[in-house]
């Protein structure tokens, strides 16, 4: 009875009960709460082991069923174009919330040493890595973008080779299946690692770090709630003409599992699961969209380097000009490109701002102290980003079926592609 009873609960609430109720032990156990992480490790352990076949598998599957280079380039612009202009925005969103709430203001912080940030990387440079000299060694290192860009030339490949690479395509769409399955298996566990991470934070954290910088985490968890609502909610609304509500009730397994594990590429999987059966966005779309997102597209990352950068500006003392801002939003927006989707990314990403801007580096270790806190706002509008792009663009390519969007018709849960369009 009672596991009749647990089977008709939907994943999102099973995810959100374990997430209080982790909370809850991690706030009565504190540091003790240590010992239950390794049962989140092992879950993230597993979502991790699905991320590089599954992107590579997905990839080629999604590029060769195109059966069309010109239309799989006009996906690429269209979808590269979205997250810049989204990413562009969120930074604004972040600056703009700093602005009005001001959460470094009466700080007076002074800063007692100079730090030299690494230099970025050049645009040549950044070119020339996203080409794997050894796409084995790129798979085995797990580099998201040297693999997506491997995938997207071997699928180009067999499409061009016509018959002769059909039987290589079903070696791809079957093992893709697999990873599919593979993946429902380990998010069925995602409730269990879900406490376990939940746990771990509270304990760890508790509120002697949280009370101090609430400002900062009020400010930069508003800007990620407007961003998803407005921005990401109204896109789908006005621009692909969807019922919004839908679309955040589709997403959102894919955000539970994102705010736990503070990882668009460890949601990656959930991420696809939710696009094609929540929300009826065909196989080809989401397996190239979604990977892309989740390598490119820094929403949430770049809202919070809005709202910190203000943060460390007002505590310091520093006053920004119109052009600092600017300066701000560019770099946020161009530096999104090719970071990585791992927990942690937004402090890198973060130091290139600030070092642009000539801000004080001292300021990333009061920002270090909560960064798994933003991180998990962060990456729930990454991740929010990356589906609501993946509908526009299945939207536009009449590659999203309504019905299943609207909730008319329901995708079987073995996750057999669906041949259906809108």
């Amino acid at each position: 009875m009672s596991k009749s009873f647990l089977s008709n609960i939907a994943l999102w609430k099973k995810i959100l009960i374990g997430l209080i109720l982790g909370v809850g032990v991690g706030a009565f156990l504190g540091a003790d709460a240590e010992y239950i992480k390794p049962l989140g490790t092992l879950f993230i352990n597993a979502i991790k082991m699905l991320i590089v076949p599954l992107v590579f598998c997905s990839l080629v599957v999604g590029v060769t069923s195109m059966q069309d280079t010109k239309k799989m380039g006009r996906i690429g612009f269209k979808t590269i174009a979205i997250y810049m202009f989204t990413t562009a925005v969120a930074i604004s969103i972040g600056l703009g919330i700093g602005t009005i709430l001001e959460p470094g203001a009466g700080l007076n912080m002074v800063a007692t040493s100079e730090v030299v940030a690494k230099d970025a990387p050049s645009l040549v440079d950044t070119v020339l890595a996203m080409v794997p000299k050894n796409p084995v060694g790129a798979l085995a290192a797990g580099n998201i973008l040297q693999i997506i860009v491997f995938a997207l030339g071997l699928g180009i490949a067999l499409t061009l080779i016509g018959e002769k690479g059909k039987p290589v395509v079903r070696v791809f769409e079957s093992f893709a299946e697999a990873m599919y399955k593979l993946t429902e298996i380990v998010m069925s566990f995602a409730p269990i690692g879900v406490f376990a991470l939940s746990a771990w934070v509270a304990g760890k954290y508790g509120l002697d770090i949280l009370l101090p910088l609430a400002k900062v985490i009020a400010a930069v968890y508003i800007g990620c709630i407007l961003h998803v609502l407005f921005v990401c909610g109204g896109l789908v609304g006005i621009v692909a003409k969807l019922n919004p509500v839908r679309y955040f009730k589709g997403i959102t397994d894919a955000q539970m599992v994102a705010f736990t594990t503070t990882s668009s590429s460890g949601t990656l999987p959930v991420s696809m699961r939710c696009a094609h059966e929540k929300m009826g966005v065909s196989r080809g779309i989401s397996s190239f969209t979604l990977p892309l997102g989740a390598t490119i597209n820094m929403d949430g990352t770049a809202l919070y380097q809005g709202v910190c950068a203000l943060f460390i500006a007002q505590a310091f003392g520093v006053d920004l000009s119109s052009a600092d801002y600017v300066t701000i939003v560019l770099t946020a927006t161009l530096a999104s490109i090719g970071t990585a989707g791992v927990p942690g990314a937004g402090l890198i990403m973060l130091s290139l701002v600030l070092s642009t801007v000539g801000l004080p580096m001292e300021g990333l270790a009061i920002i270090a102290g909560i960064d798994r806190i933003l991180d998990m706002a962060r990456t729930t509008v990454n991740v929010s980003g990356d589906l609501m792009v993946s509908v526009l663009i299945g939207k536009s390519e009449n590659e999203l079926n309504e019905s299943v969007y609207n909730g008319v018709e329901s995708i079987a849960s073995d996750l057999a592609p669906s041949k259906a369009n809108a």
